[in-house]
């Protein structure tokens, strides 16, 4: 198994302020464990690059790149919401981080790696096309959906959410759209306050959206019940091209901003049930992109469980 990773010094540039739980020792962290382990050096490294504009504007409006950037630039502490801090460097660092998943894609569509996570930062499950929200500027994972659709002609795409929040901008940016099935598990009720079971997609998109909204206290089983019973059925039913994972590790029992009780074992399980699926139905294409998690203790032994399934050391 060929894993592909994307991670950037670079990434640690942006910054949200003081205390803010969204910090760059997240990265560090993660990556001091990782080196430690003897497989690690194997996986090839991606560079990313500046996500292109017309990439970007496949999900966010033209007004809303401007305002950003120039509120970034500005040196102002915060863009649109209190919880999305910013230094002057958050934007450029935004546009690396969507650029990256564009260099995991290409590389994916060119069989030179069979699968990729993004060491990344800032998240961006929760940025809306007009709006930044919930520590997100922009939507890495929707920019990379299309992106994999309109540039390497995939037509079906899964897209699985296993963050501890609803990622509101990918749901909303797919909605009406059967091209691209959002599945979700989240704490619920919980921030953001979308993902009620009863979201299933608008128009043409009515039943290409799947939310498995979990009360607080839910564990493994909780999580194995809702793959079994509603997420894999979906997938198979589905057949998709290529499933991305935003990999947030906040629903962890640990974690300080969610209140679920996930092991960090369970982490691998979910990526088995992936990879399964995605051998079955598209030669084993996934993408994974780090979402949320806070916990500098917990977050490095996830994403080592996460990786440890993608590159077959399990």
């Amino acid at each position: 198994m060929t894993t592909g990773l994307v991670y950037d010094p670079r990434f640690l540039d942006h910054w949200a302020g003081e205390g803010h739980p969204e910090c760059p020792e997240r990265l560090s962290a993660v990556l001091n464990h990782l080196e430690k382990l003897p497989w690690f050096a194997s996986l090839p490294r991606i560079v990313p690059r500046i996500a292109e504009e017309n990439w970007l504007r496949q999900i966010h409006s033209k007004e809303y790149l401007k305002r950003a950037a120039e509120t970034c630039q500005s040196g102002a502490p915060l863009l649109d919401t209190p919880d999305v801090g910013i230094n002057e460097k958050s934007f450029s660092t935004a546009l690396l981080a969507a650029g990256s998943v564009l260099e995991l894609a290409d590389r994916l569509m060119t069989k030179k790696i069979q699968n990729g996570f993004a060491l990344l930062r800032p998240p961006g499950h929760h940025a809306e096309r007009d709006t930044a929200m919930g520590f997100c500027l922009l939507n890495n994972m929707a920019i990379l959906a299309r992106y994999l659709q309109q540039k390497h002609g995939l037509e079906k795409i899964v897209i699985l959410d296993w963050d501890v929040h609803h990622g509101n901008g990918t749901q909303h940016a797919f909605e009406n759209d059967p091209s691209v099935f959002y599945i979700s598990t989240h704490q619920f009720p919980f921030y953001p306050g979308t993902g009620r079971s009863t979201e299933t997609g608008t128009g043409r998109g009515q039943g290409f959206t799947l939310n498995c909204p979990l009360r607080a206290g839910s564990g493994d089983f909780e999580y194995e019940q809702a793959f079994n019973l509603h997420i894999l059925p979906a997938i198979e039913s589905y057949k998709p091209d290529a499933i991305l994972i935003s990999a947030g590790f906040d629903a962890h029992r640990a974690d300080p901003l969610g209140g679920m009780n996930l092991s960090t074992e369970f982490f691998g399980w979910m990526t088995e049930r992936m990879m399964e699926a995605a051998h079955k139905h598209c030669s084993g294409r996934i993408l994974a992109l780090l979402e949320g998690g806070y916990n500098l203790q917990a977050l490095p032994l996830c994403v080592e469980k996460h990786l440890q399934v993608l590159n077959g050391k399990r």
